[in-house]
C-alpha cells in the first residue's frame, strides 16, 4: 500500500510539473501577443495616439507634491540599485547552491533589460499621425524601462525564492513593482502602453527563465504551507486582486467619461491620464499574480534532487 501511495503521489507531482510548463509557455505566448496588440492599437493608429497624448497632457495637472512623491520613488531605480538587486537575486541563488538558479534571476533583469531597449531603440518606431506632442515623445518611448525593471526584479525575485518564502518577498516588492508603473505616467516619463508593454516583456522573459529551469529538471513540488500561513497568503493575493480589479475599473470609467465627449479639453485629458495611472497599476498588478500563479506550489531545486518535498 505504501510503494503504491508513493507511485501515485509521484505521478501526481509529474503532472503538476507537466501543467506547469504548459502554463508557462501559454502566459509566455498571451504575453507576446498582448505587447504586439498594445503596440498596434496604441501607437500605430490615429486614435490611440489621439488618447494616449491627451493623457499626456492631462497629467500636467497633477499636485505638484503628488509629482514630487512620484519622481522621488521613480528615482529609485538606477543603474546603481538595479546591480545592488541583481546581486542579492544572484546571492539568493548561489546561498540554495542553485548556480543555475542564480543564472535564470539574473537572465529575468538584465534579459528583460535587454530585450525592451533593442525594442524601444531599435526595432519599433513611431509613426507621426498626430503631430500633438514634439521632443522625446515624438519619439517611441515603448517599452518602459523602468516599468521593466521593477517588474523584472519582481520575477526574478519570485523565482529564486524557496517557496516558503515567497510570500513574505512578494509582499515587499508588489507594491514597489507596481507603484512604478503608475509613477511613470504621473510624472509623464512614459505613456500607458509602454507600461503595459513593459509587464509583457518582463513576463515572456520571466516564464522562458522558468521553462529552462523546468527543462533542466530545476523544478519540484511543494504541499501548501500550514493553515495559518495559507490563509495570510490567501488574504493577501486576495487583496491584491481586489485592489488590481478596483485599479481596472476606475481606469476604465476615466477611459468611459472622457469617450463620451467630443471635444478634447483639460477636463477630458484629465480623465483620460487618471484612467491611465489606473490602468498603468492594474496591468502590473494582473502580470505580477499572473506569474504568481503559474509558480503556485512549485520551487527551484538542483538538477538531482527529489521531484517534491514534504
Amino acid at each position: 500500500m505504501e510503494v503504491r501511495t508513493d507511485r501515485i503521489r509521484v505521478l501526481d507531482d509529474a503532472g503538476r510539473l507537466r501543467r506547469a510548463r504548459h502554463r508557462w509557455t501559454a502566459v509566455l505566448i498571451g504575453a507576446l501577443l498582448f505587447g504586439v496588440a498594445v503596440y498596434l492599437l496604441f501607437v500605430q493608429t490615429t486614435i490611440g495616439q489621439i488618447l494616449e497624448d491627451a493623457a499626456l497632457r492631462g497629467a500636467n495637472q497633477v499636485d505638484p507634491e503628488v509629482r514630487r512623491a512620484a519622481h522621488d520613488q521613480f528615482g529609485t531605480i538606477t543603474v546603481t540599485s538595479q546591480l545592488a538587486a541583481a546581486a542579492i537575486v544572484g546571492l539568493i541563488g548561489l546561498l540554495r547552491r542553485q548556480v543555475w538558479l542564480a543564472v535564470a534571476g539574473l537572465s529575468v533583469i538584465f534579459g528583460g533589460q535587454a530585450v525592451t531597449q533593442v525594442l524601444k531603440y531599435y526595432l519599433l518606431t513611431r509613426p507621426d499621425l498626430v503631430s500633438s506632442v514634439h521632443g522625446t515623445f515624438a519619439e517611441n518611448t515603448l517599452p518602459s524601462g523602468h516599468t521593466t525593471a521593477a517588474m523584472s526584479l519582481l520575477f526574478a525575485t519570485l523565482i529564486v525564492m524557496p517557496y516558503r518564502f515567497r510570500g513574505v518577498a512578494m509582499f515587499f516588492t508588489l507594491t514597489w513593482a507596481v507603484g512604478i508603473g503608475a509613477y511613470t505616467v504621473i510624472i509623464k516619463a512614459h505613456r500607458l502602453s509602454d507600461t503595459l508593454a513593459a509587464d509583457a516583456v518582463a513576463l515572456v522573459v520571466a516564464c522562458a527563465a522558468s521553462l529552462f529551469l523546468a527543462r533542466t529538471r530545476r523544478i519540484r513540488a511543494v504541499v501548501s504551507p500550514g493553515a495559518a500561513r495559507y490563509t495570510l497568503r490567501t488574504v493577501f493575493v486576495v487583496l491584491i486582486a481586489a485592489v488590481g480589479a478596483a485599479s481596472l475599473m476606475l481606469g476604465l470609467l476615466g477611459v468611459v467619461q472622457a469617450a463620451r465627449v467630443r471635444h478634447v479639453d483639460k477636463a477630458v485629458e484629465w480623465h483620460l491620464f487618471l484612467g491611465a495611472q489606473w490602468l498603468a497599476a492594474a496591468g502590473s498588478i494582473v502580470a505580477a499574480l499572473l506569474f504568481w500563479w503559474t509558480w503556485h506550489r512549485l520551487e527551484s531545486k538542483r538538477s538531482g534532487d527529489r521531484v517534491d518535498v514534504r
